[in-house]
């Protein structure tokens, strides 16, 4: 556990809880707005989670050799984390409810 410091262990730590708050709040929001398109983006969001808990399990095993494919695995979740948030922002800009425009 010694391969990073104190502080970066603590912004590792609190970025992994950001996330998961953040897709909880996302979920929370279209259940609460009736979007249900909305729910995509909590779905596309678990691969860059899964990404992040890669990063922290390598480096908290002192970034162990026997380990070296977990960086292979984080980097995988990245792509595939990033393709699928970028799907479910299409998702939820094509199931968007469009207003008409007040033309004076």
């Amino acid at each position: 556990m010694n391969a990073l410091s104190i502080p970066t262990w603590i912004i590792h730590i609190s970025s992994v809880i950001e996330w998961i708050v953040a897709i909880f709040l996302i979920w929370r929001f279209a259940e609460v707005k009736n979007l249900p398109a909305w729910r995509s983006m909590s779905w596309g969001m678990l691969p860059s989670l899964v990404s992040a808990m890669c990063a922290c399990t390598w480096h908290f095993f002192d970034n162990a050799v026997s380990l070296d494919w977990l960086v292979t695995v984080q980097a995988a979740t990245t792509v595939i984390g990033n393709g699928t948030m970028m799907a479910a922002a299409w998702w939820i800009w094509k199931n968007r409810s469009v207003e008409p425009a007040d033309v004076e």
